[in-house]
Order: C-alpha cells, then structure tokens, then sequence
C-alpha cells in the first residue's frame, strides 16, 4: 500500500512539473488532451459561463465574464502548488513519515497530516525546523522539493508579467479601431471613415498593423491560451469582435471594393484568418454555420449605399458577392464556434442603428461632471471631487 501511495506522489508531482512547463515555459502550443491545465479550464469556464449567461443586466454580466480570466490564473498557480504539496505529501507517506518529532523521537507510526504540513512548509521555503527528517531519502527529498518551491516562485513571479504585457499589446489596436470603425467595430463604419483624400494610403497602413497585430495575436495566444478569456475594458468590444471586424472589411475590399488596398488587405486577411482558425484548434472547437446571416440582401443594399454616398465603389455584380460569400465561408464558422464558447458576440457587418463610439461616451460623462463641479463648488461649498465615484461607474 506504501509503495502505490509513493508512486501516486510521484506520478503527480511529475505531472504538475511538465504541465506547468508547457503553459508557462514551452514557446509554443501545449499538447496532451490531459494536461492538468486544460482539464482545469474545461471543468470550470463552461459552469462560469452558464452562472453568468443567469445574469439579466448586460453590463453586470460582462463584469463577471471578465472576472474569469484573472481569477482562473489565481486559482491554477494554487492548483499546481497544492498538487505538488500533495505529491511530495504522498511520497513521504509512502516512505513511513521518516521524520523525527518536536521532542527529538521518531514518531510512532506514519502520520500523513505531518508529512502535508512537512511538504507545505518546505515548497514554500519556510524552514520552520519543528519537524526534522532522519533518513537520507527524506533529506534528499527535502532538499528537492525546496529546490522546487524556489523555481516556483520565480516562474510564477515571471509569469504574471509576460500574460498582462502581451494582453496590454493586444488592446492597444483594439481601443485605436474604436474611432475608425465605430462601437462595435464594423467593416461599413471603418470603409466610410476613411473614404477621404488620402484615404487608401491610410488603410494600406492600417491593415498592415493589423496583419502585425494578429500575427502577435497568435503567437502570444497560442503559447497562452487562458489570455483568450481575457476581455476588453468595455462590454462592447472584444479581441474577436475585433479580429473579426478587419476580416470583414478584407472581404470586402478584395471581393467587392479592389483598388490599392486590395494587395494589403489580402495578405492581412491570411494572417487574421491563420490566427482564427489555430485559436479555434486550441480549444477543440468545430467550426459552425452562423445561426443569422450577418450579411443579408438588404444589409449589402445598405451597405452600398453608405459607401456609395462617401464616394467608395462598391462591386454589386453576381460575381462579386459570390467572391464576398466564398470568403466570409473561409472565417464565419470559425468565429462563430469561439463566438458562442469564449460569449463574445460577433460584430455587425453594417450597423444599422447609429451608435456612439466609446471615446465619445466618456467624454461627455466627463465634461459633464466637470461642468457640474465647477458650477457646484463655488455656490454650494461642495467638494469638487464628490462626484468622481459617480463619474466612475458611469465610465466604466
């Protein structure tokens, strides 16, 4: 019985140590279908999700989506300690707790209450002393495990950093699409927007940076999976709403609009697909047909006439929107499928009902509660920074 206890010990602390190389270490994408990390995720983020699908409030419900990703990254460096803590618990178990007690005597009989308060203590490189090992094996035990728990540390402190610099990059784009394709990003809005003299050298830049940008995307995202569950600061925008987003509007200026952006926009469309469709294998997600075409008839007459009315020519021949459907098949089903497991919504090809852009919201708020301070502090004797509780929750 000792010796299967032993072989559990190791099994699992041999376990955490490649897991954990693999997410953290490993410059590429993890595999292993029992991974400790992925079991982690697919146990929780599917009854997160539904507890938060309860919550009527959409703006309630987005903040505890967001909640997810940061509390998940707590919650697995505390798995990976307490499995190792575990498995070094159980080899000493297995090794009849050959330790000697506070009085100086070996205890009678194995205690495995003291062989986890003995691997605690040592993973954590306390040093305590009350419980001392009387066995070369359990010294060199000992030794191992503080060796461990020191690397631990050290990968856990290195860690955090590199997931929010990479999540930091990743938002940056992100909150800059906000003034050139609207809240939610779509491909009418960012076209029109840019339908100025000079207009296509702009775009040429603009979708070169976002081919750049999804190249990051999947490097970063690939080597750490759990920053997709890592949303925007707003509840209406998104890494995939935005990835989405230029795919779209690459569609539509290869099939429909050409000109000197057609080149660009192809190359950045091979880019954000690739980096779709790997996303997608990350979390084993089979693509899916849309449920709502988001591009029905009357939305493309829509769309031209917005494009038309800016002086963007638009193709409406068969032939085109044979093209356009052919490349919308190559990426839809593959942000569907992340669309409906991470519930991010997919942005609107052309919206329809005017909406204002994020920076527009914000700063009304402030210069109102700016307006309102200054009017108040002089007249009331209120303090001029009563309302930034209020302005807070307003913003964000």
């Amino acid at each position: 019985m000792h010796v299967i206890f032993l072989l559990t010990g190791l099994a699992a602390i041999l376990l955490v140590l490649l897991d954990a190389f693999q997410t953290v270490i490993l410059p590429r994408r993890p595999s292993g279908q029992f991974r400790l990390t992925r079991l982690f995720y697919v146990a929780t983020w599917r009854p997160w999700r539904w507890f938060a699908s309860r919550i009527r409030a959409s703006r309630k419900r987005e903040t505890a989506l967001s909640i997810y990703g940061p509390v998940s990254l707590v919650f697995l460096v505390a798995l990976w300690a307490g499995s190792l803590i575990l498995g070094f618990a159980l080899i000493f178990y297995g090794l009849h707790s050959p330790f000697l007690d506070p009085m100086g005597a070996p205890q009678a009989g194995a205690d495995f209450r003291s062989d986890i308060y003995v691997s605690g203590t040592t993973l954590f490189t306390l040093g305590l002393g009350d419980v001392q090992p009387h066995s070369r094996w359990a010294r060199a035990l000992i030794v191992c495990e503080s060796g461990i728990g020191l690397a631990f540390v050290a990968v856990v402190i290195g860690y955090f950093p590199v997931l929010y610099g990479a999540f930091s990059r990743r938002e940056v784009n992100i909150s800059l699409l906000d003034a050139r394709a609207g809240t939610p990003p779509s491909a009418a809005e960012l076209l029109r927007r840019h339908a100025f003299e000079g207009g296509p050298e702009v775009m040429i830049v603009l979708l070169a940076e976002w081919e750049r940008w999804a190249a990051e995307l999947l490097e970063s995202h690939i080597s750490y999976p759990l920053l997709c569950y890592f949303r925007s600061q707003h509840t209406n925008q998104s890494w995939l709403g935005a990835l989405t987003a230029v795919l779209d509007t690459c569609a539509l200026v290869v099939s429909s609009v050409g000109g000197r952006t057609g080149r660009q926009a192809q190359l950045t469309f091979a880019m954000a697909r690739h980096a779709l469709v790997d996303l997608s294998q990350v979390f084993d997600l089979a693509p899916l047909a849309p449920a709502v075409d988001r591009l029905p008839e009357p939305s493309f007459r829509l769309l031209h006439d917005l494009l038309c009315q800016v002086g963007v020519r638009v193709a409406r021949d068969d032939a085109s929107q044979v093209r356009l459907r052919e490349m919308r098949a190559l990426y839809e089903p593959y942000s569907e499928c992340l669309s409906r497991y991470l519930s991010m919504p997919m942005p609107p090809f052309v919206s329809e009902r005017p909406r204002k852009d994020n920076w527009q919201t914000v700063a009304k708020v402030q210069s109102e509660t700016v307006a309102a301070s200054q009017v108040l502090h002089p007249l009331t004797g209120s303090h001029p920074h009563e309302h930034e509780e209020e302005e807070e929750h307003h913003i964000f």
